[in-house]
């Protein structure tokens, strides 16, 4: 089974996560997946517009812990870094449909799209500080620029849980639609842009991303610095022991 999916309906390429029975958890295949999705779209003259969503019940889970714990050993062909590049680099409108649960890179990756619309049942965590790591996906970028300092540091730092609603008063999601027809109204979305012609479509993104796109990039780097250091550390290690042990995790000493 592919665990990417993708479709071109007038102009409007549609990617889909495709790992249901793991809520679409991102491995190190997933990222390379998501990334050749995303250059293939690139150059695809056809689609002028990129829509992800997910497959099944959530939008996607985040990373894949159970992977993680069990020492995952594919060798990433783009991983995370290669992944992340593409997206900021398309040059195209990119549009996401969270149809669900979105946790991890499933939430800090609203924050890369040009608009994001989520499912009215859908609720959305950042469990960074409750792993013992750090944000990912340019988060620490994005997130001030789109929602303020203060909103932004309390879903970083809190790892709570944000309704549907609450994402779109902070700034994060553009609309919120019902569950039922939900990828409807975002496609009317996409096929207003794609109606339109990709040399302005492209030519606004581009100048919109402008004065983002190298601070976005330098967020990355830093941020995967930083991912290296803590993953394995006391922290991360307890908080994956409770993961597996299905109890919570003790950072009293920590």
């Amino acid at each position: 089974m592919d665990i990417t999916t993708h479709q071109t309906i007038n102009h409007v390429r549609v990617v889909t996560l495709n790992r249901p029975d793991s809520l679409n958890a991102f491995n190190q295949d997933l990222f390379d997946a998501l990334c050749e999705e995303f250059l293939a779209a690139t150059d695809d003259d056809d689609a002028k517009v990129l829509v992800l969503t997910g497959a099944g019940r959530a939008f996607s889970a985040g990373a894949d812990l159970k992977a993680r714990a069990a020492g995952e050993t594919t060798t990433p062909k783009h991983g995370l870094q290669g992944m992340l590049d593409a997206i900021i680099g398309f040059p195209k409108p990119f549009i996401i449909g969270a149809n669900g649960l979105g946790v991890g890179i499933g939430c800090t990756i609203l924050g890369l799209a040009d608009m994001a619309f989520v499912a009215e049942s859908s609720r959305f965590r950042c469990p960074f500080s409750a792993l013992g790591i750090t944000a990912e996906a340019s988060s620490t970028n994005t997130f001030s620029r789109l929602m303020g300092h203060q909103q932004a540091s309390w879903i970083l730092l809190s790892s709570e849980w944000v309704s549907a609603e609450e994402c779109v008063a902070a700034g994060l999601a553009l609309k919120v639609y019902p569950d039922e027809g939900f990828m409807d109204h975002v496609m009317e979305h996409a096929n207003t842009l794609a109606r339109l012609p990709i040399i302005s479509l492209t030519q606004t993104k581009a100048l919109i991303m402008a004065p983002h796109r190298e601070a976005m990039a330098k967020a990355i780097l830093e941020e995967n610095a930083a991912l290296a250091q803590l993953r394995g550390a006391p922290a991360n290690q307890e908080a994956l022991s409770a993961f597996m042990e299905k109890r919570e995790p003790d950072f009293s000493a920590l």
